[in-house]
């Protein structure tokens, strides 16, 4: 069975793969799936060397933001995996990051529940009043509470992927995790 790594950009998005992995039944280490975040999708080449077609021969996927498909994609190419849509290359794009396609995939109201049961509610109150704030979406707002404190994203990403509805989770991380089947 061909190894399979899923190159993704940080460690939030690490552990939001693997829970959506853990709650559809894989058993990532069984079917020789590794997620590997890279720190940054600028550091792609060096996973690609490794991992690619010039290195260690693994099957690769990967969920990247739409902010940096452009550039996965000329590293994919220059490591030899052809050209045209990530998609085809097996990479996912979500539309600005992943926080954002789990907060529209659960509602606003559902985030500020977990965010309650952390017992973080009033923080994130008072980052909604800070001037610079004020006037974006909830949404937005939300984004910045989960980007703006060192480690956030990291620790609200398995909570927000277990507060899913069974069946339910952003299309790209589904059709990342779905294809691990393949």
């Amino acid at each position: 069975m061909l190894e399979t790594t899923v190159l993704v950009e940080g460690e939030s998005d690490r552990l939001a793969v693997e829970m959506l992995a853990k709650r559809l039944g894989h058993d990532l280490r069984m079917e020789r799936v590794s997620v590997v975040p890279m720190n940054g999708a600028t550091s792609i080449v060096r996973f690609l060397d490794r991992y690619g077609p010039h290195g260690a021969g693994h099957r690769l996927l990967g969920l990247c933001d739409f902010g940096e498909a452009a550039g996965i994609g000329r590293a994919l190419m220059r490591a030899g995996m052809g050209a045209g849509p990530l998609e085809d290359h097996g990479f996912q794009v979500c539309n600005a990051d992943l926080e954002d396609e789990l907060i529209r995939c659960l509602g606003v109201d559902a985030v500020l529940d977990v965010i309650a049961d952390q017992g973080e509610l009033a923080s994130f109150e008072l980052l909604q009043r800070q001037p610079s704030l004020r006037d974006r979406s909830v949404e937005g707002q939300l984004r910045r509470f989960f980007g703006g404190r060192s480690g956030n994203k990291i620790r609200y990403a398995p909570m927000l992927v277990n507060a899913l509805p069974e069946g339910q989770a952003p299309p790209p991380l589904a059709r990342l995790v779905a294809s691990f089947e393949s």
